[in-house]
């Protein structure tokens, strides 16, 4: 059961990222806590966490938005790929260097995401809500790593 752990996590996160909440604009620059619970795992628990239930949680996660299908689940697999190939690197390691690791992430995943948008659109789209946003997820990802680890080693360890 605790195998389900971090797929439960990031239906949770996908859940929390689809909300609506009535504040104009809100959509467009919402804090990407699905790549948040992503980057967690792949880190700490990467054999429990599926490249197909990634793609799966992320297409649904477009699908539910309106969003271009197929976007989120590319970014959290290529989330997933990168984090794998550098994750000798982020084991044991204090907080602020996994913090600064995700930094760097969300930058080139807004990078990546605005640079698409902008190619589908044919024209440059505004990139304060791209920073805005980026600034939003890696402010809110201490209080997401936090919650992550509390709730694994309570139900990880436990079982």
């Amino acid at each position: 059961m605790t195998s389900l752990l971090p797929v439960a996590t990031i239906i949770f996160a996908m859940l929390l990222s689809i909300e609506p909440v009535h504040i104009p604009g809100y959509a467009a620059v919402t804090p990407a806590f699905t790549l948040m619970a992503a980057y967690h795992w792949a880190i700490y628990r990467p054999a429990l966490l599926s490249p197909l239930m990634l793609f799966v949680i992320g297409t649904l996660q477009d699908l539910l938005t309106g969003a271009l299908a197929g976007v989120t689940a590319l970014l959290l697999l290529l989330t997933y790929a990168i984090v794998l190939t550098h994750r000798r690197r982020f084991v044991n390691r204090p907080f602020p260097f996994i913090w600064g690791g995700f930094t760097l992430l969300v930058c080139g995943a807004m990078l990546f995401l605005w640079s698409l948008h902008s190619l589908l659109a044919a024209e440059l789209i505004d990139f304060r809500s791209s920073i805005f946003r980026a600034v939003l997820t890696i402010s809110g990802f201490p209080i997401a790593s936090f919650l992550l680890g509390r709730t694994q080693r309570a139900l990880m360890d436990a079982g």
